[in-house]
């Protein structure tokens, strides 16, 4: 690995997430793995879940537990 992509790499790891970027990721998450072994499952679907579960209270925690 060169030297600037080291650094890059670093860097990033060095960065905390917002909880907006975090949900993100988790829904990016959730969506490659349900498609991965069902190929019907769309962005959308994943989309309206993470939504429905956000408004009844059931979202997952973004935040780490000590």
């Amino acid at each position: 690995m060169n030297e600037p992509l080291r650094n890059l790499l670093d860097a990033a790891r060095k960065k905390p997430q917002s909880p907006s970027e975090l949900e993100i990721q988790r829904r990016s998450f959730a969506y490659g793995n349900t498609h991965f072994e069902n190929e019907l499952i769309t962005r959308e679907m994943v989309e309206r879940v993470a939504d429905e579960l956000a408004k009844s209270g059931h979202a997952a925690s973004t935040t780490k537990s000590k």
